[in-house]
């Protein structure tokens, strides 16, 4: 019963999960944790997040 339960949601929890979850990654890709820790180590997105900034330009 219960897995009969489990099985016919799990397709529509793992893409509402894959949604949240792509979600949450770009309104928080501005902050720069999650752009240092997480967005530049995909091998996809590594160019685009680098920071390219030299040290004497950035106020803080």
């Amino acid at each position: 019963m219960l897995g009969q339960i489990l099985r016919n949601w799990s397709p529509s929890l793992a893409t509402w999960g894959a949604g949240v979850g792509a979600g949450a990654l770009l309104f928080l890709s501005v902050t720069p944790l999650v752009r240092r820790e997480v967005l530049s180590k995909v091998p996809v997105l590594k160019g685009y997040f680098q920071d390219d900034t030299p040290a004497s330009d950035k106020p803080f």
